[in-house]
């Protein structure tokens, strides 16, 4: 028995000996870029992990790239990717989207979020999507019929966080931006379950970088059950309207728009819907209370940025005739120093630390292949951290913008993406934050009350959250 047992133990060695060569010299017709595949299956997750109390690019990034150079290769989660900061690669990759790359997450996001891009349709599909977001969020639609209810809506909420001892910055503003999307996707419905569904999306969002281990109590499990839960509450709404069509809103809201096209757009299944108003009902609160809480912090910060801020907006109200009315769209268009603001915390507090394409094909570039199959990891926040590109990177300096060439903004800031697949949804973001910046400086101060202390594990937030309270003007 016991030379059986040797050569079985021989062949074992030998098998995970040859997995473990493979796993770490992985096939590719050509060069691979340098870099380390780390341990099976995990890869370099663990390291990945390490948290920073900085708004820089995590240690796990900084060390390859000054190790490897701007372009390397890792393993995520048993996920071989290709990481790069080159502005270069990263401005040919964004041109290549449909073409040589496909838009890709990670395994949670691709169970949760189906993807149109998997489809034979997929760019006709997603043109349909992006023209839809347009004519509900776009500017035209900013412009005529959302930005007086949006202000209404601040200036409600807002009064009423100052009745309160403390607020909660991201969770408040997570209602707040919630509420106000799904009234426009889903008109008189949303009052009837947003707090139900936005529950179960605060629930969900927690948990999108958790390890895709489908067993009771882990985050992954829990997600799971949290997307299932929407989804019953959205497909209840969507039967219900397809049910009783002569109950159509005076004013057409994103599910009714949808489900008038159903007749003459036949990838639009009640499924289908189902997952779209899924995906949109999330995406409608996530950026906006991300940015605004991280705003919110800089800005108490930054007393001279507080002050140029509010003396622009002060200057608004002078010049109007009754300094209670509306923002106007000029009004809006004439905030100079605040969209500098806006840029500069979106740059500075951007969440993820890249953008996450795969590769349809093999890819040539500079010598390198990146094998079909293989992710793609864009630094965006590396180009945004690139100090030959934005002096003193790490500074919360809005007055940048003042002198950056529109050129290299375009090929440089990215907190929307890039490329075709650029956010449809940027104006709105940047329309709510304008208004919430109005109202909060002149109607109001604030006071710090705990939190805001930044981390990054690998997305950027704030470890115990920003908490503050609200207070009037002038008390």
């Amino acid at each position: 028995m016991l030379p059986v047992q040797l050569c079985v133990a021989a062949l074992l060695v030998v098998c995970i000996t040859h997995w473990i060569y493979r796993w770490r010299n992985p096939k590719c017709n050509g060069i691979l870029p340098p870099g380390s595949m780390g341990l099976p299956l995990v890869g370099e997750s663990l390291q990945l992990l390490v948290p920073s109390n900085s708004f820089d690019l995590p240690p796990f990034l900084k060390t390859r790239l000054h190790r490897y150079g701007p372009i390397f290769r890792t393993s995520v989660a048993g996920r071989a990717v290709v990481v790069s900061a080159d502005p270069e690669f990263n401005h040919f990759i964004f041109q290549q989207q449909g073409r040589l790359v496909e838009s890709w997450y990670l395994d949670l996001f691709a169970k949760l979020f189906k993807q149109a891009e998997n489809r034979a349709d997929g760019a006709y599909v997603h043109k349909y999507v992006r023209n839809l977001i347009l004519s509900h969020f776009g500017v035209e639609s900013l412009k005529e019929t959302l930005l007086s209810p949006l202000e209404a809506t601040v200036r409600e909420t807002i009064s009423t966080w100052s009745n309160q001892e403390s607020v909660e910055v991201k969770d408040a503003v997570s209602a707040m931006a919630f509420d106000f999307a799904t009234r426009e996707i889903y008109s008189s419905d949303a009052e009837n379950f947003s707090q139900n569904l936005r529950e179960k999306f605060t629930c969900l969002s927690r948990g999108l970088l958790s390890f895709p281990l489908n067993i009771p109590g882990t985050t992954y499990n829990k997600c799971l059950k949290n997307r299932k839960a929407a989804l019953d509450l959205l497909s209840m709404l969507v039967k219900k309207r397809r049910a009783s069509p002569d109950q159509m809103h005076k004013k057409v809201d994103v599910l009714d728009h949808v489900l008038q096209d159903m007749t003459s757009e036949k990838f639009l299944t009640e499924d289908f819907i189902v997952q779209l108003m899924f995906g949109l009902s999330f995406v409608s609160f996530e950026t906006v209370s991300g940015a605004a809480t991280m705003l919110i912090n800089l800005l108490g910060n930054n007393p001279l940025v507080l002050e140029e801020l509010t003396a622009e907006h002060e200057g608004i109200l002078k010049k109007r005739e009754n300094p209670n009315s509306s923002i106007t769209w000029e009004e809006y268009k004439s905030m100079t120093f605040t969209l500098h603001v806006i840029n500069e915390t979106l740059r500075l507090g951007s969440v993820s630390p890249g953008l996450l394409r795969r590769a349809r094909k093999d890819i040539e570039f500079n010598g390198y292949t990146i094998p079909k199959g293989w992710a793609i990891m864009l630094l965006s926040s590396a180009v945004q951290m690139n100090p030959e590109i934005y002096k003193d990177p790490l500074s919360f300096n809005p007055w940048r913008w003042k002198d950056l060439e529109p050129s290299v903004i375009s090929k440089n800031y990215m907190p929307f993406g890039s490329g075709i697949k650029q956010c449809a949804g940027s104006e709105y973001t940047k329309l709510f934050l304008a208004t919430f910046i109005h109202v909060l400086v002149t109607k109001h101060r604030w006071i710090k009350i705990r939190g805001g202390n930044v981390t990054r594990n690998p997305m950027l937030q704030l470890k115990n959250g920003l908490c503050i309270k609200i207070l009037g003007k002038n008390d």
